[in-house]
């Protein structure tokens, strides 16, 4: 019988063109598009068999794929080609001819050999093409998915109706841009990759982790393994080549119940809880809560009225004297923010974490500066007696480049001497850029304007923060302070270090928060002169602190 070539050319670019839209061994396009060649060619069975070469990533195809399939294969007389695939796997092709038919031609095996390249070779252009994709989803660093996985993953459970059994977390590393620097990026990702490591290892159930970006991670675990998620995720010792590192995490958790109709709703849920825990609770974790929305919409408000407020001048100045323990004589003042709204004084708890969410918190740290600044050139023009203020600088500030020159200009423009003025920087949210603090903390140093670290001992007490830079005080934090005799054992020896610290480093030392007469007769023994509280005085308006001033 001639071989009809005709015939075959026809099919074969037929079959040539449809192949573009190939990305896997397995695509259904080759099954559909091959139908009319195999009957050309007499073909019974066309298969394959893929051993791969990375079997953590694409397990072997240990069931044979069949791009066609008669059901009257003769096995015994298949035509076997082995093609090496680009990662190295192999792909075994076997193709059979009919029971009962005649064997075939050598022009025949010709074409077939011909029509198994061409399978071949469109196979491993859509395997690239599957590898590329699938690479792209991948952080190549810590090798776990991205961000895009977590919502494919997400919808293959819901798809499944088994979501109701996950629960999920978006968590950030605490401050490990400090490892990178201490260390090294190539460390800092070793680190980083053996903490993810571990975090897989302590959650026995399914579970998926994928990096958002950075030190941003979210993860989905069966429910009864949220306890060792938390647990973890609260801190963990990470031991690598000798260096031992804690690691912990700020986390927002979301337990999936009814309410959850696509993969962004979950995305939605913990990425607003963990805004909350950071801003809000400043809790190292917190949970979901439906009231959660209600709370926002608040928050929206405040942001909304914000402008408003400040062009109307509903923040007010509320002054709290520094006092000298020894005789209770005010040498200084603390500025602190209260917002007077209709009639009424909203806690700086319900806007401050609010502001602090976006640039605000630097237009009202600023409206607080010049406020400060007018009080006190109007003290020293109608010549009352002036102290240095200390006024509150979020560290949302930090990375402006004029925020030097924003700070000294509006002093300058009320003509205010340096030494009258000092900036507050609060202990508490150290995770910033450790060359952009310097250059404030040094420029203000520079020109004369002390500089107070807040609330010391309660957040990052980075050894570098403090001895690295020109701080002139240091506040230690309330918490540090014995409320009863039970408590003095640990708390007063750790006070008396930080005193002499602050002492052996030249630093000005003040205790805040004091409150009872016992509580400032052991810091004047322990060497600490200055304190502040309610002990000796609450936070007062601007005519208050003046008449206080001048009865001294």
């Amino acid at each position: 019988m001639d071989f009809d070539y005709a015939r075959y050319v026809t099919l074969m670019n037929e079959f040539s063109n449809t192949c573009g839209k190939i990305r896997t061994f397995r695509d259904p396009e080759i099954k559909r598009s091959i139908v009319p060649l195999c009957e050309f060619l007499r073909i019974a069975a066309f298969e394959v068999t893929v051993d791969s070469a990375n079997s953590s990533s694409h397990k072997p195809l240990v069931q044979p794929f069949f791009y066609y399939f008669k059901g009257t294969a003769d096995r015994k007389r298949a035509l076997k080609i082995d093609e090496t695939i680009y990662d190295g796997s192999v792909a075994h092709y076997n193709i059979l001819p009919s029971f009962g038919e005649p064997d075939w031609s050598e022009q025949e095996l010709e074409q077939i050999r011909a029509l198994e390249k061409q399978v071949a070779m469109h196979s491993e252009r859509g395997y690239i093409m599957k590898l590329a994709e699938e690479k792209g989803r991948i952080d190549e660093t810590l090798e776990i998915y991205l961000l895009p996985y977590f919502f494919e993953y997400i919808g293959r459970v819901m798809a499944e109706g088994k979501l109701d059994k996950y629960g999920a977390v978006y968590f950030n590393l605490k401050r490990f841009s400090l490892v990178n620097e201490y260390f090294s990026r190539r460390v800092a990702d070793d680190i980083m990759r053996s903490y993810i490591r571990g975090l897989e290892r302590s959650v026995k159930g399914d579970k998926c982790i994928c990096r958002v970006g950075g030190d941003n991670f979210v993860m989905l675990y069966e429910k009864a393994d949220l306890d060792a998620v938390v647990e973890y995720l609260l801190g963990k010792k990470v031991k690598l080549n000798g260096i031992e590192v804690n690691v912990s995490a700020t986390a927002g958790y979301c337990t999936i119940t009814e309410g959850v109709r696509k993969p962004t709703d979950v995305m939605d849920r913990i990425s607003e809880t963990i805004q909350m825990a950071r801003t809000v609770y400043k809790k190292p974790y917190a949970f979901y809560d439906p009231k959660m929305a209600e709370q926002k919409k608040r928050m929206k408000e405040i942001e909304n009225i914000f402008p408003e407020a400040i062009k109307n001048e509903e923040f007010k100045v509320y002054y709290q004297p520094k006092v000298r323990i020894e005789d209770g004589k005010i040498i200084g003042a603390e500025a602190l923010c209260r917002w007077v709204r209709n009639g009424s004084i909203v806690p700086p708890m319900q806007f401050i974490p609010v502001l602090e969410r976006s640039s605000s918190i630097c237009v009202l740290d600023f409206y607080m500066l010049e406020h400060v600044c007018c009080d006190i050139r109007r003290w020293l023009d109608e010549g009352r007696k002036v102290v240095k203020v200390s006024v509150n600088l979020s560290r949302m500030h930090l990375g402006s480049e004029m925020l030097l020159e924003n700070i000294l200009g509006i002093i300058d423009r009320h003509g205010v001497p340096h030494e009258y003025l000092e900036i507050e920087l609060t202990e508490t949210s150290a995770d910033v850029d450790f060359d952009e603090l310097k250059n404030i903390v040094n420029g203000l140093h520079e020109s004369n304007v002390s500089t107070a670290v807040d609330d010391f001992g309660t957040g990052f007490s980075s050894l570098k923060l403090i001895t690295e830079l020109p701080w002139g005080v240091l506040k230690i934090d309330k918490s540090f302070i014995p409320e009863d005799s039970d408590e003095h054992s640990k708390r007063e020896k750790i006070l008396r270090h930080i005193i002499t610290m602050s002492h052996d480093l030249g630093m000005e030392c003040i205790a805040e928060g004091v409150e009872t007469l016992d509580q400032a007769r052991l810091l004047h023994q322990m060497e600490c002169y200055l304190a502040q509280g309610f002990y000796y005085a609450k936070p007062m308006p601007c005519e208050d602190y003046e008449k206080n001033l001048m009865c001294e």
